[in-house]
């Protein structure tokens, strides 16, 4: 989904982010592994750049 919102142009994504989903103490379901976000922070880096180009 934060793909698609950067790539319709969102200014902002807010995101849940644990380092441990499964222990999370609320929303670990909803959690994006702390790891895991600088790959998805490039991407959507990535996208917005390019959809900017567009315009």
């Amino acid at each position: 989904m934060a793909r698609a919102a950067v790539a319709v142009g969102v200014a902002g994504v807010f995101m849940e982010v644990h380092e441990d989903p499964p222990r999370a103490l609320s929303d670990g379901s909803n959690s994006l592994r702390l790891d895991r976000l600088p790959d998805l922070l490039a991407e959507l880096k990535a996208v917005d750049t390019l959809v900017k180009g567009f315009r």
